[in-house]
């Protein structure tokens, strides 16, 4: 598979689609933070616990992928450079997903915490 979708099968679709949720859920967030007048550091604060969750989400993803690779290896008997690839793309898409996430939740809070009245 091609294309961003092929991208989040390849990092198991068991980390990488919550990761997706957890974006929108951010995103979500944001958008009701911004449209708050007052009351905004429950949302900051939900914001970072989710950022850190996906950041976790992903680094367990790669962990699990890295075993999964292993596994692979030790099944076959031989280190081939496809079954290499294949287990370090999965191993590597999951917690860049959720760096991705995590930034993203962490321009929010910026823009959010600037946007509050003292």
């Amino acid at each position: 598979m091609t294309g961003l979708l092929g991208k989040f099968n390849d990092g198991g679709p068991i980390f990488t689609y919550p990761i997706l949720i957890f974006l929108i859920v951010v995103l979500a967030l944001f958008l009701n933070g911004i449209l708050k007048k007052e009351g905004k550091g429950k949302i900051i604060s939900l914001i970072s616990s989710i950022g850190w969750f996906a950041v976790a989400w992903g680094f367990m993803g790669r962990t699990i992928g890295l075993i999964k690779a292993f596994d692979m290896v030790s099944a076959h008997g031989e280190l081939t450079p496809k079954l290499l690839a294949e287990g370090l793309k999965m191993a590597l898409v999951d917690p860049l997903f959720g760096v991705f996430v995590f930034l993203v939740a962490r321009l929010g809070m910026i823009i959010l915490i600037s946007l509050q009245k003292e």
